[in-house]
């Protein structure tokens, strides 16, 4: 697709293939993580495996099992990120087998890692999806004594810095954020606010005292709350259609664009990078170790970071491709003799 990124160079495996920021690796994301070096990555976003009841396509961890797995990528990715870095995990949760009751295996491995790793939890997020079905269906539909979950819970995570320490040596004690970054756009209700000037100000019931200027002042927009909406049931995108186009398999558990988005913007510095030093590279480096089908890959690039991404499984990786190549592109690859789609990564780039 293109030459070789910078980031690409912080492993001595071979990519499968390049954007020009960034590279997507096959393979056991514990065996790729140990080749980069120290304080190589600035933000890890990822949306892994979830301890399901049934076994996914793409592999599961069952529940038993599963945080002892999962704990076994956090050193690892402890050790990669910078001290600013953050470590964001979407993770959906479970119930037990036969029984409406939930599984609190995704908080017991919060705990464990903020417990066991020098990881420390900075915020949880929600991401609602008001289009998620019910399930089980059983408890929902058929016996009706829960309702539907339209929430997963997303965990940011940043490595642990002695605040006294890292003033001494230079350092920010505390992850590389900025709110301004995601500002979203005032409710109609602050607009009127904001052009009638008038509002409840003063003492609060709960201690608040509110000044008489405090809603009055108009900035760029509102800080965002730790709830992110999106539906995800997108089935039009240029990746779900040349995935039917080329009767490939697309990948089962893609999570919406905004996951990432707003994280990347949140959690990293906009270019231009002109005075950018806090990174191994010339700016920053965003890396998905559950990649899937790239989305993370595909954001990091249009906001012009650089991105790697990670993932186990062949087909995966291949389709991924989509993202960065326009239909003629693909169509110009994708010789009609060709038989085995896992070859389409292979093919030499095009001059």
């Amino acid at each position: 697709m293109s030459r070789e990124s910078a980031a690409s160079e912080l492993l001595s495996s071979e990519a499968e293939y390049h954007s020009s920021l960034g590279s997507a690796f096959q393979g056991d994301s514990r065996e790729l993580l140990e080749e980069l070096p120290d304080n190589s990555v600035d933000l890890v976003v990822t949306s892994p495996p979830f301890a399901l009841q049934h076994e996914k396509e793409y592999g599961n961890e069952g529940q038993d099992g599963y945080n002892d797995w999962f704990l076994e990528f956090v050193p690892e990715v402890r050790r990669v990120l910078q001290p600013h870095g953050s470590f964001v995990i979407e993770i959906g949760g479970a119930f037990k087998r036969g029984w409406p009751e939930r599984s609190t295996y995704q908080f017991e491995l919060l705990t464990r890692i903020v417990n066991e790793t020098e990881m420390k939890l900075a915020q949880d997020f929600y991401w609602y999806n008001p289009a998620k079905l019910p399930n089980p269906i059983e408890w929902v539909n058929v016996r009706k004594i829960r309702v539907t979950d339209a929430v997963t819970h997303i965990w940011w995570l940043s490595p642990e810095i002695n605040k006294e320490s890292a003033v001494e040596e230079g350092e920010q004690p505390h992850p590389e954020a900025n709110n301004q970054r995601v500002l979203q756009e005032y409710s109609d209700s602050q607009k009127d606010l904001l052009e009638s000037g008038e509002f409840n100000d003063g003492k609060r019931s709960s201690g608040w005292d509110i000044d008489e200027e405090a809603f009055a002042n108009e900035n760029e927009g509102s800080i965002p709350d730790n709830l992110i909406e999106a539906s995800n049931t997108a089935s039009n995108t240029h990746y779900l259609k040349m995935c039917r186009e080329f009767d490939v398999d697309a990948h089962p558990a893609r999570f919406p664009r905004q996951i990432p988005e707003f994280f990347v913007e949140y959690l990293t510095p906009d270019p231009p990078y002109d005075e950018w030093d806090a990174g191994r590279l010339d700016r920053p480096v965003v890396l998905d170790i559950f990649a899937g089908s790239n989305t993370t890959g595909k954001v990091a690039e249009v906001r012009e970071r650089y991105w790697l991404a990670f993932e186990k499984e062949q087909k995966y990786v291949d389709s991924s491709q989509f993202r960065f190549l326009t239909e003629e592109e693909i169509t110009h690859r994708f010789n009609d003799d060709q038989s085995d789609f896992g070859d389409f990564a292979t093919l030499e780039d095009d001059d």
